[in-house]
């Protein structure tokens, strides 16, 4: 059994796969994408989003760290996967999942779903490139505007070589509306032989055990569900253990635990981004905890309108505090 942390542009970086990876649970994350578009690209593009690079291709915690490539050019991503991979990543992931507009305009992500054909090409051109001791993963939607292609995506990227293959089980259309089509998964599993990991709303420990009933999936991937709580993964892991601790995670049990990590979140973007930006990240943090912690949204409640970075800790701290207090 195992669980992996999703990619999510411009939301899981460098500093929150630090602080989930901390928690027990976690087996492997994957970096926000790396926009390959016309050249071989400098050290430093990958460093950026990568910084677990410097430290042995994995968190601090020891969970390793798969630099994600996204374009359409098989030559141009064979080459940087390569760069990679001499940069200490520890596998390469491809993008043909991402649903967002500016990306799908320059035949990134999710547009390629409608090109099987180039899918293959893509992994087949990537796995030729790197040293076969790395793996190659990709992660795809089960369509674009429809589900008629997803069967034979899932086998051109089978044919290319993938080792695993991650399925957001919606299309680009769907987006993030739920439900997830985890059945779907189920079918793709009838016609390809290479791992599957289902990934698509698993917001619970009982969401994990229907999506994995679902969709025959032993393995998952979740995004969203560990920003709304990331002790989910570790919840997960003690199940699996046969260990019947629900009580400890409970918004109330777990509290405490997560206003430390609010504050080394905020203090870490502080020394990160220009002042004028830190505020955002915290509060966007903050209502993706609302689903699950209504502390979380109480205290959005009384930040919400703060944007002087020293303030928010100031009440991040006196939050800590009074969390402290209340046990």
């Amino acid at each position: 059994m195992h669980v992996y942390l999703a990619p999510m542009e411009g939301v899981v970086d460098y500093t929150l796969r630090q602080l989930l990876t901390a928690q027990p649970g976690l087996h492997q994350c994957v970096t926000e994408f790396v926009r390959v578009s016309d050249r071989l690209l400098p050290k430093s593009s990958f460093y950026r989003l990568a910084p677990e690079l410097a430290e042995g291709g994995k968190t601090l915690s020891g969970v390793p760290v798969f630099v994600q490539l996204l374009g359409s050019d098989p030559d141009l991503l064979a080459v940087n996967a390569q760069r990679a991979v001499e940069l200490g990543a520890l596998g390469v992931d491809l993008n043909f999942g991402c649903p967002a507009k500016t990306v799908n305009k320059s035949r990134g992500g999710a547009v390629l779903l409608k090109e099987p054909e180039t899918l293959q090409a893509i992994v087949t051109a990537v796995r030729q490139a790197v040293p076969a001791a790395v793996p190659v993963t990709a992660k795809m939607r089960l369509g674009y505007i429809d589900k008629s292609l997803a069967i034979e995506n899932a086998q051109a990227i089978e044919a290319g070589g993938a080792q695993r293959l991650f399925v957001h089980a919606r299309t680009k259309l769907e987006g993030y509306k739920p439900p997830a089509h985890w059945e779907w998964i189920a079918r793709l599993a009838q016609e390809v032989k290479l791992p599957l990991v289902a990934n698509g709303e698993v917001w619970s420990l009982d969401d994990y055990l229907r999506c994995q009933q679902v969709s025959g999936c032993v393995e998952v991937m979740i995004g969203r569900g560990l920003l709304a709580n990331p002790f989910l993964a570790e919840q997960i892991a003690a199940y699996h253990q046969g260990h019947a601790l629900a009580h400890l995670f409970t918004p109330e049990a777990t509290w405490p635990r997560l206003v430390p990590m609010l504050i080394r979140y905020h203090k870490q973007v502080f020394m990160s981004l220009s002042e004028r930006h830190v505020h955002g990240r915290l509060k966007q943090w903050l209502a993706q905890l609302q689903r699950h912690y209504p502390q979380a949204e109480a205290f959005f409640q009384q930040v919400r309108k703060e944007k002087d970075p020293h303030a928010l800790l100031r009440a991040l701290e006196q939050l800590q505090s009074d969390s402290a207090s209340a046990f």
